[in-house]
């Protein structure tokens, strides 16, 4: 006993109380909204728990009857036991049915909040998880947690009801059977506590196991052409299935666990199923009851270990669903982009879209969360129908500088503001509505060329994309298409070249007509012709753009307005002999 209250002690001590009551007051955030849904579950299955009842009496009834050959009341009697079985499926099935669809429903609620929220998590926290443990937590935990949001409350209900019905007909008709409804709760009671803390540990081993084979699959796939290119099939086959056992190991080192607590808790049944046939014979044999009142003991019985077994397992679903939920707390509770601004951004745009907006950076100074400092005390500037480039060596900060002017990160120091006819809005993730981004790399998306680009502008034209197109370079190899802006694209940009995947993603980013345009490295697969004509039509466009382009290729700074170079935490900007020598150097 008195290591049992220290473990009890040690775990308050340690925070797991606390830090479960905590995950289950998160939890009922998602299960207020379904309260109906969880009463109305909650009464299918008292009312299967009254029918079956009922059915035990009528059984009892019939038995005595055919004993006592009393045989007027034989049919009548089956045709209500019959009629109480069936009764007690439909309820079942009716019950299955209604589980089903409620728990679908609130799994998808679930797994859309979930979503909504991880995509305003603010983006450097989120960078510390990987994409295969986000997935892991999003599917399987969200699941778990719309599972337990439905059926825990509801069956901790209904289990007590049957328990306590039960037990009151049991003890109604003899009290001497109540004892063996408890001959199997110690043993209960014990290899649940064990079962708890294996459970939690099961659980915490398998969520980071499912995690790492996600993750290792996602970027395997992702990555197959360079997987392919370095020969690393056989490798990756490798690795895969060392995964592949180190989770079949871990799975059926808790199935042993399982099974042997499951023989044990199938010995104990028997025996008190026994002991209740022992002690029934006798009780008939000594005439104390009848034989129907002993075939309904012996059935009650039946339905009081198993309820007390299904109580007793609800401890470690518990377990499974708080953990489940602090892994997702985890996500979801990090801090959240700011959108408050939306609706003045808005009507921001909206008054200076005639003269477009500059952009201006002073004093900014940005280090990671990882203590590495990108830039103190920089500054730089870009205006409507100029184009302005930074350079500088890989490394230096202009893919951060990016992220700053799009708040993806936030500088520690320094102003940064969208302004236009003396008017100003301090960047945030609101001011994003002001932008168009081309990344590096191939980021088109599976579908047609339309789809993508009204991914952007839902209510394009064709024409307007058409228009996008040709400012883009992209018209060219886009008119020769046989389904022509309808032609598929496949995965990652597939059946395209790198050139005209990038040409497809700048029209897109042209085709929103956003006040700026941020190009990351977005023409490092054309050629230097097309990238300068590209460049030009930008510059040409009477749309009233601003244009801010990163590169490694200094053939192009001969059309940008102005030209800053990143290097010692600072962006500097060079003058023309300076760009000149640049160009020369290349």
């Amino acid at each position: 006993m008195k290591e049992k209250i220290h473990f009890y002690i040690t775990r308050i001590k340690e925070g797991r109380l606390k830090e479960m009551w905590c995950q289950t007051i998160w939890i009922y955030q998602y299960a207020k909204h379904h309260w109906f849904a969880m009463l109305f579950y909650t009464a299918l299955g008292l009312t299967g728990t009254v029918v079956s009842l009922a059915s035990s009496l009528v059984s009892r009834d019939l038995v005595n009857i055919i004993t006592g050959h009393q045989t007027g009341k034989v049919i009548g009697t089956f045709c209500a036991m019959i009629g109480l079985n069936v009764g007690v499926t439909f309820v079942n099935q009716v019950s299955g049915y209604f589980s089903n669809k409620i728990s679908m429903k609130v799994d998808a609620d679930v797994k859309a909040d979930i979503f909504s929220k991880i995509l305003v998590t603010d983006w450097e926290s989120l960078t510390n998880y990987h994409t295969g443990d986000l997935l892991t937590r999003w599917s399987s935990d969200a699941s778990n947690i719309s599972s337990g949001v439905l059926n825990f409350i509801p069956n901790l209900i209904i289990y007590i009801f049957r328990f306590i019905s039960a037990f009151a007909v049991v003890v109604y008709h003899d009290a001497s059977f109540a004892i063996f409804a408890f001959l199997g709760m110690p043993v209960s009671l014990i290899l649940s506590k064990t079962l708890m803390k294996r459970m939690v540990n099961n659980n915490k081993l398998s969520a980071q196991m499912g995690a790492k084979m996600s993750g290792f699959n996602q970027e395997t796939f992702s990555n197959i052409q360079i997987i392919k290119a370095f020969d690393l099939i056989g490798l990756y086959i490798e690795r895969l299935k060392q995964l592949q056992k180190e989770y079949i190991n871990m799975k059926l080192d808790f199935q042993k666990m399982s099974m042997g607590t499951s023989l044990l808790l199938t010995t104990v049944a028997l025996l008190v199923s026994y002991a209740s046939y022992g002690w029934g014979i006798y009780r008939v044999w000594s005439g104390a009851i009848d034989y129907g009142t002993m075939t309904m003991f012996l059935s009650l019985s039946g339905t009081l270990t198993s309820t007390l077994h299904n109580l007793t397992s609800l401890v470690p679903t518990a377990i499974g669903i708080t953990t489940s939920a602090g892994r997702l707390m985890d996500i979801v509770e990090m801090p959240r982009e700011d959108y408050s601004e939306n609706d003045k951004v808005l009507q921001f745009a909206k008054r200076h879209r005639t003269h477009g907006i500059s952009l201006n950076l002073s004093d900014i100074k940005y280090a990671y969360k990882n203590g590495n400092l990108v830039f103190d005390g920089a500054s730089m500037e870009a205006h409507p129908h100029e184009i302005v480039a930074l350079v500088g060596p890989s490394g230096e900060g202009k893919t951060t500088m990016l992220r700053l002017i799009l708040s993806i990160i936030q500088a520690q120091e320094g102003n940064a503001v969208c302004e236009s006819e003396g008017e100003e809005e301090l960047l945030s993730p609101s001011t994003r509505k002001l932008f168009s981004y081309v990344p590096q790399g191939n980021t088109m998306l599976s579908g047609t060329i339309a789809e993508n680009m009204r991914n952007v502008k839902e209510d394009a034209t064709d024409e307007d994309i058409i228009e996008a197109l040709k400012l883009a370079c992209a018209w060219d190899f886009v008119e020769k298409l046989p389904d022509g802006i309808y032609s598929e694209i496949k995965e990652r940009g597939g059946g395209f070249s790198e050139g005209q995947a990038q040409r497809l993603s700048i029209a897109r980013a042209l085709l929103r007509k956003s006040p700026i345009l941020l190009l990351d490295e977005a023409t490092s697969a054309l050629d230097v012709a097309t990238e300068r004509k590209l460049l030009k039509n930008i510059m040409n466009d009477e749309y009233a753009r601003t244009c801010i382009v990163t590169t490694h290729r200094p053939t192009v700074l001969g059309v940008c307005s102005r030209v800053y170079k990143i290097s010692d935490r600072k962006c500097m900007i060079l003058n023309e002999k300076e760009v000149s020598a640049m160009m020369m150097d290349f």
